[in-house]
Parts: structure tokens; C-alpha cells; sequence
């Protein structure tokens, strides 16, 4: 799917944003599109790499079925090159002159059928980036609806707008990795652009996708006060009501020259983000409830308690605050 034929048997991608042009008997970006004779060819269709029972905030997500289980599936590969990548060793795993395409095969309808036995409301499709396992994802979530399933993408927001438009419809939520607010940091150390991930998040909401984000603060990276309050305020600018989590690095693959965050950073970065105008901003990797529980912007109620993965609602029917009854977004079926 989303690719173009031209002259001399080469071939354009048009799934995310690097947009290949692919010759004869080469693959793009990520490693697991293969034109071959002129036609593109995916290598990860039913490629399964990782299936996992989660809670459905690990991914992150808190404001969509709070409290679920979520079945998460992911092939190997990725189209970036993220530097500080926890799950280096399957997202990476296809490159390099020794790339390795591996997994197990399943198709969409057993996946979506272990995905009902497991208990779970929701297929995620996590771990690696699922705009390169498209096809699969597709199949696979457009099935899972019928069977009365949520599909949500956990993506670093890389998709072309052709792409999005197939993802209205069968696609519920997406946890948007905002990495930075910097051109330069995206190139450095994920070999992508900014732009796109900036246009699509619109395109998300536009589309009637549930948007979350997440950024990973990188000390001496993309931790500045002036970096912080403009990303806050580009969230701002599209909803307040967008959740924004604010994780906590620590040394990995190619960054571990690097310290873990101070907390008294991600303390601030929350400030920010709360002055600039978003009403519910979460830290990641901190374990105080406090700063992953949801309060009402209206009246400071506890309106979810989250405790790791310990979660409590309040919330009454709707979808309204347990204390001045004002309705709050979440999506609850």
C-alpha cells in the first residue's frame, strides 16, 4: 500500500514522511520495504516480533480507557535512528549490512483473537514504530473493530497525510513521541525532520484521532526552559486538553554518556507546561502520584488515582468530575 511506480523500475514510498525513492532490489529508510521488480514489496506483514499483555497507561495513555488491559504487538524496524531508543535492539535490529528481518508469523485474525482471550479492550501497535508494519496494523485493526476492539498507534508521528486519511476511521488513539522542539535535534539524533510530526498531530486531532504525547527531557539535549515552554505552548495552541507526559531519561544504547534527568528538572518542565496553559501534564519514570494522577482542572478534585500501574477513577458517568460534575476529556467507550 502507499507507494508509486516510476521509470526504470524504481519505486516511491509514500508511507512516511522520508518519502524514499527506492531502486530496483533496494529498501527504504526503515529496512523492511523492498521494491522488487518495480513493485514495493513489505518484508514484516505478520512478522511479529513482541506480543504483550499491558496496562494500557504504560504506553502512555490515561485519558483513553483508563485502567484497561491493551494487547501489544510490533514487528521489527523503524524508520528513524533514535539515538537514546530503549528498544534498540528490535527497532534497529533490520539495518546495517547485517539486518536482520525476524519474528514469527501470525496473521490478523489470530491476533485479534488472542487479543479478545487476554481480556484486553485494545490492540496496540507499540514498541517498534507501526507506520512500517502499515499493512499488517491495518488489516489487523480494521478486523479487531468488527470484533468490538480499540486500535491505538504509539508512533513517533512520521506518517505522510495519505496515510493518516487511511488511519481515520479504524485507528482510536495515538501516543504522538515528541522528541523536541529542534530541527537540528531531530536530525542529529533521530535522522528525521520536525515538520511533519508537527503538521500531523493536527492532522490526529482534525482526523478525530485521540491524541496523547510523550517527551523524553535529554539532559544538556532538549531540557531548556525556553525548549520546554515551546513545545507546552504549540500543545497549548491546539488544545489545552491535550495529556502531555514529560518522561525521565536515563543512559541508553548511544547515550549513555549521558545522566539520567534530575528530577528537579522534570519538576520544572512541569510548571511550564502547566503556566503556558495544558491542563494535564504527567511525569513519566517518576513514582509520585501526584504527578501521574488526573486532578479537574475546574475544582483540583482527584479525578484518577494512578500509583505505577495502580489506577482508581472517580470518574462519574460521562466522563464528569466527581466534584463539580463539569464533564472532562476522556474516552471511555
Amino acid at each position: 500500500m502507499l507507494y508509486q511506480q516510476l521509470e526504470n523500475q524504481r519505486v516511491r514510498c509514500r508511507l512516511c514522511a522520508h518519502r524514499c525513492f527506492i531502486a530496483e532490489g533496494k529498501r527504504g529508510v526503515c529496512s523492511v520495504r523492498e521494491n522488487r521488480g518495480g513493485r514495493l514489496y513489505s518484508l514484516v506483514y505478520g512478522k511479529l516480533i513482541s506480543l504483550q499483555i499491558d496496562p494500557i497507561e504504560k504506553k502512555p495513555l490515561f485519558h483513553f480507557f483508563p485502567g484497561s488491559k491493551i494487547f501489544s504487538i510490533a514487528s521489527p524496524g523503524c524508520n528513524f535512528r533514535c539515538s537514546f531508543c530503549q528498544n534498540w535492539q528490535i527497532s534497529q535490529i533490520t539495518k546495517g549490512p547485517r539486518g536482520q528481518i525476524v519474528g514469527e508469523n501470525y496473521s490478523p485474525q489470530e491476533v485479534v483473537q488472542l487479543a479478545l482471550e487476554s481480556g484486553s479492550q485494545s490492540i496496540a501497535y507499540t514498541y517498534t514504530e507501526p507506520t512500517i508494519f502499515f499493512e499488517f496494523a491495518y488489516d489487523t485493526a480494521k478486523l479487531s473493530r468488527r470484533k468490538g476492539l480499540k486500535n491505538i498507534f504509539v508512533s513517533n508521528g512520521y506518517q505522510t497525510p495519505e496515510t493518516i486519511e487511511y488511519l481515520a476511521g479504524i485507528i482510536d488513539a495515538i501516543n504522538v513521541d515528541l522528541k523536541s522542539f529542534s530541527a537540528e535535534y531531530y536530525l542529529k539524533y533521530c535522522g528525521a525532520k520536525l515538520e511533519p510530526i508537527l503538521r500531523n498531530i493536527k492532522l490526529f486531532l482534525q482526523a478525530g484521532i485521540w491524541v496523547e504525547v510523550t517527551t523524553l527531557i535529554v539532559p544538556r539535549e532538549n531540557d531548556s526552559p525556553s525548549e520546554i515552554k515551546a513545545i507546552a505552548e504549540f500543545l497549548a495552541s491546539l488544545s489545552p486538553d491535550i495529556p502531555w507526559h514529560i518522561s525521565r531519561f536515563y543512559p541508553h544504547y548511544q547515550m549513555q554518556d549521558h545522566p539520567a534527568t534530575p528530577l528537579e528538572t522534570l519538576y520544572q518542565a512541569y510548571e511550564i507546561a502547566k503556566e503556558a496553559g495544558l491542563h494535564y501534564v504527567y511525569l513519566g519514570n517518576v513514582p509520585s502520584p501526584q504527578y501521574t494522577s488526573t486532578f479537574c482542572p475546574f475544582c483540583q478534585a482527584l479525578v484518577v488515582e494512578r500509583r505505577f500501574y495502580q489506577v482508581r477513577s472517580y470518574l462519574e458517568e460521562g466522563g464528569r468530575c466527581p466534584r463539580c460534575h463539569k464533564k472532562l476529556p476522556f474516552r471511555l467507550k
